[in-house]
């Protein structure tokens, strides 16, 4: 059999499709073709059978981890042996199996080396199990299954392409499927799709009318129905495919486009339905519009990785010179090889194990940080980045908004009620319906009709009215248990009543309606009733409605009245669009600007009388432009329009959405902390305005400029040249704009956003979001965090160099997939200026002092080798060099890990604080220097005292030099501590008693009754003053003449 052919969907999409997470790069095909994935193709699926497939589909399952069982360890050794540093240990280890080239044992070489690794390792396969347990929480997640033999449960992981699931009211679509039946009595459902597309308002889609028909939904699995649908690809917003029954005669045959669709990972907002299995895995629609994790490596890591780079230059240019002064004699290359083994202190192998440790200490202390509770590190090796952000990229919609409508303002032009004055419109309703039930029924109709000067009463009821009916909003009633849902719907139960809508704006002016006393008790498709304050039903006939579209920004409903027979064209709108509808007044422009400025989403309502003429005629035009073969849209709309003329106007009203707890302080903190707050939303563009100046993220001194809708290059020159005249002014941009933006002046345009303020970026795809950051990256050179909460953010999450995910209402998809997860936006602030900004300062003087640590044994092995003919013998051997670096320095050295210049409390009330590290300062090539030339300077010191001390035997100067070397690191790191810990003052006793102790072991290296005398207590002394006091007076002097910003707080 043939099946029909689809019209064809475009040649770019076949680009963006191949493989799991593809983000529309076409070397991703011929990667894929490589590993033996065929290109997509389109598909027949038979209703209920799987087993009838024409071509192999992937398995159902979700997998957010970077590697498998046989990738695992050949992955992380690859991440590590690819940066120098680690290869460099690497192959100095393995350069101690040959002879000529060993200095001291083995040991003194692997066990570090070996350490590293497995401390490495260990951590990665923690948190590869940790992502494995959270993809199987979601892939075991359980769907009933329609079957020959009944209903049975499987697995969404078992889920198979033809599969007939159903889904149940609140839950996760398992995967993209097209809609067969509802237990819906209209004959449709609501989807949320805010986890695909960012989008507050909710979807309708309509079943396969051939299906809903059935009379049972078992019966699908009699019918001989296939359907036929294109390749799976990246489009959210589109579908082209047909339903055919071959069974029925005539053969159906019904063309399906999005509306029927059910995608993966939205979520069912009423009813239960019942969908057929098209599309599974790595070709879900949600799958491919996100991107595959990454391995991040921090900037701090890089920094770290480019000076060892340096101290290897410093290493060989050290050997070359001793060689150099032998005069290259001999067998002169093993001889620089040797010093090569001798010198290689100076790149510290503890450096990696102290920096990953200190992560760890970093992550355990923000997961038990009491003041942002239910906080989880996902990735332990980025925490420094927290402390450097530039770009903070914010999702909207459960991110900084709850996603929940309060109804705060309705404005008559004359006078505006709030909420502290709402019983007053409470009591003008209840007026007007006691006042009409003591009239006779010869004066109801005057009393309703217009009047020449209106009371307020009337004016109020007027405005209510039309709130409570024009809208798409259906009540429906379910069972609570005490009610069934058929007597509910009989008796109007208010306890059993839910609005379904497709924006959460309608429902909150619906809401308030009923909280006045106007409540909209039932609708269909052809009536709406509403109940009065005293109990009677008001019975409406719905003639015509003229849905909301983005293009018209406005909604219309013509109904009439069944007690008077009047018929009433009501209308809703944005004031841009209502200003030129309604009779000229004096006030609308001035009002919708301060409801705006309040944060409010302002909607302006407006009616119109009609006659029955009027109607017929009217209706008469529309029928005949409806049934039009060419242009019928704009004829349709021609029509339309000519009833939308000098309506009356009846209101404002103001809704807000309501803000997540302290979003507007903690915007204010990251503004004054120097980082740039960019909005990308998938929401419309009047939301995203209303929300980012109700949020503050706009300040009220700054302008808006709104960019055009641009479709090609001429548009988008004239429209960035605009841009380019304002200045300090905050950019409201769509997605398609900024596409087309991208396309011809991608440099130009990113040049102007970076200047801005705040950029909001409304209608974003979720791939856009994630271009949108790599072009951050890639144009600034900044650190870039993504915070969001919906899988559309996942994306997002994963390009940015740290991703933060907000545990919101609708699932943990965002925070599964970040680096880190919160659970509320206001944690940010603290999680950056406090936990940021100490694990970045703490590593900057942890990575400095271990290196210090390191260039000190060098210097002093340097000064040695030169006294004694440049002989590349080791001053320390065994034991010593390894306690070095572990036992006898390990302890203090970690304790900076500790370490905290300010309080908690004053880094979060001084956000200023944090705009210093934005610099990179705490570790830069100047801070390297200093620390670089202190080595120098102590090792030097050190070593030439204990050469001039010394008596008569070489162990004395071991026992000297060696000695004061640990009591300066000692000393150095009291020097460098800011704020002392109990476990520091421990850990430097520890030391100080292993070192002590140790001694009576050390008799191979050092003399026991030596140490014992007089002479060598004074000549430490001696040493250690020499090497630590200057730099105790200059840093005193530093601090006395030129403190840090942090000390000024301080002290």
């Amino acid at each position: 059999m043939v099946s029909p052919e689809l019209p064809d969907s475009g040649g770019e999409r076949l680009g963006h499709v191949p493989g799991r997470r593809c983000r529309g790069d076409p070397r991703c095909c011929e990667c894929l073709r490589c590993c033996g994935r065929r290109d997509p193709r389109p598909r027949t699926v038979w209703l209920g059978h799987p087993e009838k497939r024409d071509q192999r589909y992937p398995r159902n399952v979700i997998n957010n981890q970077k590697y498998n069982f046989f990738t695992f360890l050949p992955g992380v050794l690859f991440n590590q042996f690819k940066y120098f540093f680690n290869l460099y240990f690497l192959l100095l280890a393995c350069s101690q199996f040959v002879v000529e080239m060993r200095l001291g044992a083995l040991y003194t070489y692997w066990v570090p080396l070996g350490f590293v690794l497995a401390v490495t390792v260990i951590r990665e396969a923690a948190e590869e199990i940790r992502c494995y347990m959270r993809d199987k929480e979601v892939n075991s997640q359980i769907y009933s299954k329609l079957t020959a033999r009944g209903t049975v449960k499987v697995k969404s992981s078992n889920i198979q392409v033809g599969d007939l699931i159903i889904v149940e009211k609140n839950q996760r679509v398992p995967a993209d499927m097209i809609f067969l039946r509802t237990s819906e009595k209209n004959g449709s459902c609501f989807l949320r799709t805010d986890q695909l597309d960012g989008e507050t308002d909710w979807k309708l889609r309509l079943p396969v009318t051939c299906t809903q028909r059935l009379p049972t939904a078992s019966d699908l699995l009699q019918i001989r129905a296939y359907v036929y649908a294109e390749e799976p690809n990246i489009d959210i917003h589109n579908f082209v495919g047909t339903f055919t029954r071959e069974d029925s005669d005539p053969l159906v045959n019904e063309s399906l486009s999005i509306e029927n669709t059910l995608w993966a990972s939205t979520v069912i907002a009423s009813g239960t339905v019942v969908g057929v299995v098209l599309y599974t895995g790595r070709e879900l629609r949600s799958v491919m519009n996100t991107s595959n994790p990454r391995s991040k490596i921090g900037l701090f890591d890089l920094e770290v990785n480019c000076l060892t780079k340096i101290l290897f230059g410093a290493l060989v240019v050290v050997s070359l010179v001793m060689v150099a002064l032998q005069h290259f004699a001999g067998r002169w290359y093993l001889q620089i090889i040797r010093f090569l083994l001798l010198f290689s202190n100076i790149i510290p192998i503890s450096l990696r194990v102290n920096l990953d440790m200190g992560k760890i200490v970093y992550s355990w202390v923000i997961r038990r940080d009491s003041k942002i509770p239910g906080t989880v590190v996902r990735s332990s090796t980025i925490p420094e980045q927290l402390g450097r952000i530039s770009y903070l990229l914010t999702d909207k919609t459960g991110t900084l908004t709850q996603n929940e409508m309060v109804f705060k303002r309705l404005h008559l032009g004359t006078v505006a009620y709030g909420l502290d004055s709402m019983d007053e419109v409470q009591s003008h309703i209840f007026s007007i319906y006691t006042q009409q039930s003591q009239d006779p029924p010869a004066l109801k109709g005057l009393t309703l009709a217009t009047k020449v000067r209106k009371t307020m009463s009337s004016r109020v009821h007027e405005a209510v009215k039309a709130i409570a009916l024009c809208h798409n909003v259906t009540p429906v009633y379910e069972s609570n248990g005490v009610t069934d849902q058929a007597e509910a719907e009989r008796h109007y139960e208010d306890s059993c009543r839910v609005y379904q809508a497709s924006s959460p704006d309608e429902v909150a002016l619906v809401q308030w309606t009923e909280s006045v006393g106007l409540t909209l008790v039932g609708r269909d498709q052809s009536s709406v009733q509403l109940r009065t304050p005293g109990g009677h039903i008001l019975n409406f006939t719905i003639l015509q409605i003229f849905p909301f579209t983005y293009e018209s920004k406005r909604m219309g409903i013509i109904v009439r009245d069944e007690s008077t027979g009047e018929i009433t064209f009501y209308m809703k709108g944005a004031d841009v669009v209502m200003a030129g509808i309604v009779q000229y007044n004096d006030w609308l422009e001035e009002e919708c600007g301060n409801m705006a400025r309040e944060g409010l989403r302002v909607l302006v309502v407006a009616k119109k009388s009609l006659t029955e003429e009027q109607y017929q005629d009217f209706e008469a035009r529309y029928v005949q432009a409806k049934l039009s073969v060419h242009d019928r849209s704009l004829k349709v709309a021609t029509v339309i329009e000519s009833l939308e003329m000098e309506m009356e106007l009846l209101c404002l009203t103001g809704v807000e959405d309501q803000l997540q707890t302290d979003v507007r302080p903690t915007l204010e903190t990251l503004r004054n902390a120097g980082i740039k707050v960019w909005m990308l939303t998938g929401d419309k563009l009047e939301t995203a305005t209303c929300t980012a100046k109700n949020a503050h993220l706009v300040t009220r001194t700054q302008d808006i400029h709104i960019f055009r809708l641009v479709t090609n290059r001429g548009q988008a020159h004239l429209e960035l040249n605009a841009f380019r005249r304002k200045h300090d002014c905050a950019l409201v941009i769509s997605g398609v704009s900024l596409e087309v933006c991208l396309k011809y002046y991608e440099y130009e345009f990113m040049e102007l956003a970076c200047q801005c303020p705040a950029v909001v970026c409304c209608r974003c795809a979720p791939t856009q979001k994630a271009q949108i950051v790599r072009l951050l990256q890639e144009r600034t050179g900044k650190l870039t965090c993504a915070v969001g909460d919906g899988g559309n953010d996942v994306s997002m999450i994963q390009e940015a160099d740290c991703g933060v995910g907000v545990e919101g209402k609708e699932g943990k998809q965002a925070s599964l997939a970040a680096d880190f997860s919160i659970t509320q936006f206001k944690h940010l602030g603290r999680l950056l200026m406090v936990h940021g900004r100490n694990s970045y300062k703490r590593s900057a003087a942890l990575s400095q002092f271990v290196i210090h640590r390191s260039l000190c044994i060098s210097t002093m092995q340097a000064v040695f080798s030169s006294v004694f003919y440049f002989a590349s013998v080791p001053l320390y051997q065994g034991f010593l060099i390894i306690g070095y670096s572990t036992i006898y320095t390990m302890f203090p050295v970690f304790s900076l890990v500790l370490d905290k210049d300010v309080k908690s409390e004053v880094a979060m009330l001084y956000p200023e604080l944090y705009k210093d590290l934005l610099k990179g300062r705490p570790l830069s090539y100047k801070t390297f220097l200093i620390w670089v030339l202190i080595s120098i300077y102590q090792g030097s010191i050190i070593m030439y005292g204990a050469l001039l001390l010394f008596e008569s035997e070489f162990v004395h100067i071991v026992a000297i030099s060696f000695t004061s070397l640990i009591l300066t690191e000692l000393l150095m790191v009291a020097l460098t501590i800011q704020t002392w810990h109990w476990l520091m003052i421990v850990a430097e006793l520890l030391s100080l008693s292993c070192y002590i102790a140790s001694l009576v072991f050390l008799h191979e290296f050092i003399d026991v009754y030596f140490i014992a005398t007089l002479s060598f207590l004074w000549k430490v002394t001696v040493i250690t003053l020499v090497s630590c006091l200057p730099l105790y007076v200059l840093k005193y002097l530093r601090r006395r003449f030129s403190p840090p910003s942090y000390s000024k707080l301080t002290s």
